[in-house]
């Protein structure tokens, strides 16, 4: 284990003000290694590190793997990789995605959990959905300190309102509070290890997961025993889902790695309906076509009686095509965040 504390950091959407200013209050000298994931795209070069470094006292940057978790300094999640501490060295892995991201916050919070327990300070900024809910939860399980931006005052509240609302949190405070209350914190002697009590089914779950986001071997590692299979699918691969309980929430792992949260796996789900019916809708076009252009063929060749019947069918195709895309413009993208809007102005 590491001989100083750990802060992992988890923002996505409205993310960045609060970090920033969580790292401009941050004194050189600070005792612990900080770990950022902010959900940045996969498809663009991150200059976070840049960004922080400019904004306050500490030097941050993107880790290379196997790269030494020191204090003193600020580690930042490389796009499309996830940012995992293991042994007290950084893992920098292409693991399955978790919520439909990499990096996930969850990914670092419960590599974090595992590896170092008690020395480790979870906090949540402002993001939409619910990464980060799940790690908090292992955090605070793994005898780890909790906090979270005060939702009253994310430009985005869904991040940390989850958290909130499913895990046991130790603090929550405005985005200008935050430094001072991790000062405090570090400062502060951790529990030993020794002094917390594990759930044995549950440190071995985490430990399994922690090698899926590491490994990606997640069939051969037992992902399937972590939890009871589940009627649903993985919208990414198709993939068998198990179930896995966590406090009072739910949330779901496919038997190649890809995990999500109930409200993660809605997304996502309801994403896949449009792909499908655009995939649908291009099938009955393609059928129309061929058709259309076999039955000019037999026009051509002067059966006129079974040119009619395939431009019949043709028609029939054409009808149901417009049916499916008059679907896809009322189909819409759902999430907790959607619903509870919904709910609230009325809409349907």
């Amino acid at each position: 284990m590491l001989t100083h504390r750990l802060v992992v950091i988890g923002a996505s959407a409205g993310g960045l003000r609060p970090l920033l200013a969580l790292v401009a209050g941050l004194p050189a000298d600070f005792p612990a290694a900080v770990c950022v994931v902010m959900h940045v795209p996969a498809h663009a070069p991150s200059h976070l590190p840049d960004i922080l470094s400019r904004a306050g006292a500490l030097p941050a940057s993107h880790p290379a793997d196997g790269e030494a978790v020191l204090p003193g300094r600020i580690f930042c999640a490389r796009p499309d990789h996830h940012l995992l501490v293991e042994d007290g060295r950084f893992r920098v892995t292409r693991g399955p995605k978790e919520n439909r991201v990499r990096p996930a916050v969850d990914a670092l919070f419960r590599s974090a959990a595992y590896g170092e327990g008690p020395g480790v300070i979870g906090v949540v900024l402002s993001g939409l959905l619910d990464d980060g809910t799940s790690g908090l939860w292992a955090i605070k399980h793994f005898g780890g300190a909790t906090v979270v931006q005060d939702p009253d005052d994310a430009e985005y509240d869904s991040m940390p309102r989850s958290a909130l609302n499913q895990v046991e949190i130790d603090q929550s405070v405005p985005a200008r509070d935050l430094p001072a209350l991790l000062i405090r914190l570090t400062a502060e002697p951790a529990q030993q290890p020794q002094e917390v009590e594990v759930d044995e089914a549950a440190r071995k779950r985490t430990a399994i997961e922690v090698g899926v986001a590491s490994r990606a071997h997640a069939f051969q590692q037992g992902v399937m025993n972590i939890g009871k299979p589940s009627s649903q699918t993985c919208p990414e691969c198709g993939g068998v889902l198990v179930e896995i309980k966590e406090g009072g929430f739910t949330r779901y792992r496919c038997h190649t790695g890809h995990a999500y949260t109930g409200d993660a796996l809605l997304v996502g789900v309801t994403e896949a309906i449009e792909d499908k019916l655009w995939s649908t809708m291009r099938a009955l076009e393609e059928a129309s076509m061929l058709l259309d252009n076999t039955g000019e063929e037999y026009r051509k060749a002067g059966n006129l009686r079974l040119a009619q019947e395939y431009a019949l069918r043709a028609r029939e195709m054409d009808a149901r095509s417009k049916l499916i895309f008059e679907n896809l413009l009322q189909n819409r993208s759902l999430s907790a965040e959607r619903l509870e809007h919904d709910a609230r102005s009325g809409d349907s």
